[in-house]
């Protein structure tokens, strides 16, 4: 019973769950009216969930509702929609929306929509002050109370019959914003607006233009007058006088400045009044400036002055520009078409001009120091008005150049340049050097003492003299030097060594070494070493020839080795020869000696090992051998007497013992 019980119990439960499935089909996103809403509209966003459910049974809905990912609004519902209601849009509700909606452990969320609230709030501008003076600045703050940041703030300083100046503001996190503007010299009455403008998607939505503020300028002080006395038209030398002067309302920190050419002539604090006095030049013509300052504030008046000239500047004329030492030089100096003024003649000088004489003349003889600039000065009315200087140059005759080589000795090494230096000890610059080799002109150097000239075409055979001449601007004319004759030296070529006898020489016997080279100017140095463990010079001797020979006596055993020879000239160049080597070998009388030496002791060694032998043979036949045999044994000996010795290294002679005849073997000595 309890079983079946059990089994009802189950089912039953199975079917309840089975009637409860539910499952999100879709999540939707919308906005009312539209995704476009003008600014200060009523919108709405509505979120719809889509959901399929196996029975029909009550099943709550969990909405959230994003805002560019910040959660806007929150609800829960039985039904399958949530409204978001916004009665009045802003531009801050511009953005990306989503909701999520979570129902039975299950949650889904929509795609996003971007609503777009266009138009912003017209923002509000006030100033710090209604009414300012030149030179202080207004402050402006302009407000965009219900927008959110980042913004940007544009303001405007309107003007009369003049474009706006404008200054953009970025605000990254508020939404207002406060500049200052300057007030400037002829500002009465000014206007201020602003406006906003912020980046929704990459595009600028702009506000309308603010309420306009009006701001009052009043002068701290009028604009200066500035005047010249006796008139702005005068002559040089009269004393001209500028007046300055202006109205200020407070006195405190007032400057007046007077300036021509930005050079500051006169200046005064704390009064209405300046003034400036000077003998007028004719520099003194051009623009002035009266300039009052207070604080920010700043005035300027401008005055043009023409002095017109007294007299013009006077003329230095001399009798010549260039002439030689000890001749007679004039100067003189005068005025177009005047003639009542003081004239004095200086000479130029970097410390200071040197006064020569008071006077229009001047006539004196010359040397070498009075070259350089000359002027003359005329004074009028205490105006001084100087000429133009004028360049004197005085000459002394040049001296014989003596030319040389630059190295020191006249003589250069083929294939190396030759330079040569031309001097001149005396004489005015700048000297014109002339350089010849043989009559041919090769170079033309002007200088002042000296002059240097490089010749890098040197032949071995080549015989002309070189020379150069000097000349300055002296009537004297050109000198000459005397002619340099210049050694070529022809480098050491194909050093070699040889010797006679080549190779062999028996001891105590004499050799000659020769060494000679192929090409090289005389004298030549020669030297001869034999290579050891260090080279040994042996013998070295400088000889106007391509060659040397050197005796050697008495060549010993130890001098067999390697020889070699270098030979030098001027060139500083050592050339060396390829190596030769020489053995000593033993002479004909040490060999015979040696012989002698060594085959006596051998001969004497074979004669006694003879007779030793012999001695043992005769003890072992004993005496009794028969005469019978003797005639036997001479006919044999007569035999062995007549054969030739050369038939063998040893023959036999008889030896009588006793009543025997015993035969012997003896070696060719």
């Amino acid at each position: 019973m309890y079983l079946a019980l059990l089994v009802i119990f189950l089912q039953c439960s199975g079917l309840y769950t089975q009637e409860r499935v539910f499952t999100f089909n879709t999540v939707e996103i919308k906005v009312q009216p539209s995704v476009k809403v003008k600014n200060g509209a009523p919108m709405s966003i509505v979120c719809h969930a889509d959901i399929s459910k196996s029975t029909d049974f009550q099943l709550k809905h969990n909405f959230t509702i994003f805002k560019d990912g910040k959660l806007v609004f929150m609800t829960v519902s039985n039904k399958g929609d949530a409204q978001y209601e916004i009665p009045m849009a802003r531009s801050s509700d511009t953005g990306e929306y989503e909701c999520t909606v979570e129902a039975g452990g299950k949650t889904k969320s929509s795609n996003s929509l971007h609503v777009w609230v266009t138009g912003m709030t017209k923002p509000i501008l006030t100033a710090e002050k209604k009414e300012v003076l030149e030179g202080e600045v207004v402050k402006l703050r302009c407000e965009l109370p219900e927008e959110v940041p980042p913004l940007y703030f544009l303001f405007r300083k309107i003007k009369m019959n003049s474009t706006p100046k404008e200054k953009l503001v970025f605000e990254p996190y508020r939404n207002f914003s406060v500049v200052e503007f300057s007030v400037e010299e002829g500002d009465n009455i000014l206007q201020f607006d602003c406006f906003g403008r912020r980046n929704v998607k990459l595009e600028f939505e702009s506000s309308e233009y603010s309420n306009k503020t009006l701001v009052t300028v009043r002068e701290p002080f009028i604009k200066p007058t500035l005047n010249a006395k006796p008139s702005s038209n005068i002559t040089e030398g009269d004393r001209i006088q500028f007046e300055c002067s202006t109205v200020v309302a407070r006195m405190r920190d007032i400057e007046i400045i007077l300036q021509k050419n930005r050079t500051i002539l006169n200046s005064v604090r704390d009064e209405k009044l300046l003034k400036y006095s000077a003998v007028a030049t004719l520099e003194d013509s051009g623009e002035y400036l009266c300039k009052v300052e207070q604080g920010r504030a700043s005035k300027t008046t401008k005055l043009n002055v023409v002095v017109s000239e007294l007299f013009p500047k006077p003329i230095l004329a001399a009798s010549m520009s260039k002439l030689d030492e000890n001749k007679e030089l004039t100067l003189s100096c005068s005025i177009s078409g005047f003639r009542k003024a003081n004239f004095s003649i200086l000479r130029k000088n970097s410390n200071g001009d040197i006064w020569l004489k008071n006077s229009r003349n001047l006539t004196m003889r010359v040397n070498v120091n009075d070259t350089g600039s000359y002027i003359c000065k005329a004074e009028v009315k205490g105006i001084v008005k100087e000429s133009r200087p004028v360049r004197i140059n005085v000459y002394a005759p040049v001296s014989k150049p003596t030319l040389s080589v630059v190295s020191g000795l006249p003589e250069v090494v083929l294939g190396k340049p030759l330079r040569l230096i031309c001097r001149s000890v005396m004489g005015t610059p700048p000297i014109t050097f002339t350089f010849y080799k043989g009559n041919e002109v090769k170079k033309v150097v002007i200088n002042d003492t000296y002059a240097t000239f490089l010749d890098e075409n040197i032949r071995p055979n080549d015989r002309r003299g070189y020379k150069c001449d000097a000349r300055n601007n002296h009537s004297s004319g050109m000198k000459t030097s005397n002619i340099l004759n210049v050694t070529v030296i022809v480098p050491i070529r194909n050093a070699s060594l040889g010797s006679i006898p080549y190779g062999e020489v028996e001891d105590g016997s004499e050799i000659a070494f020769l060494c000679s080279v192929k090409e090289g100017s005389w004298p030549i140095h020669f030297r001869i070493f034999r290579k050891t463990d260090h080279d040994v010079l042996l013998y070295e001797k400088s000889e106007n020839a391509d060659r040397v020979v050197w005796h050697k006596e008495a060549m010993k055993r130890q001098d067999t080795g390697t020889y070699y020879c270098m030979a030098s000239n001027r060139a500083n160049v050592d050339v060396k020869s390829h190596p030769i080597t020489i053995s000593v070998i033993l002479a004909a009388w040490q060999k015979g000696i040696i012989a002698a030496f060594v085959l006596i002791p051998i001969a004497g060694a074979v004669t006694l090992t003879l007779w030793w032998f012999l001695c043992k043979k005769k003890k072992a036949k004993g005496p009794s051998m028969e005469m019978s045999g003797s005639a036997l044994a001479t006919n044999l000996t007569s035999e062995k007497l007549t054969r030739q010795h050369n038939d063998g290294d040893y023959y036999t002679a008889p030896e009588q013992k006793g009543t025997e005849t015993v035969y012997s073997e003896i070696r060719k000595s």
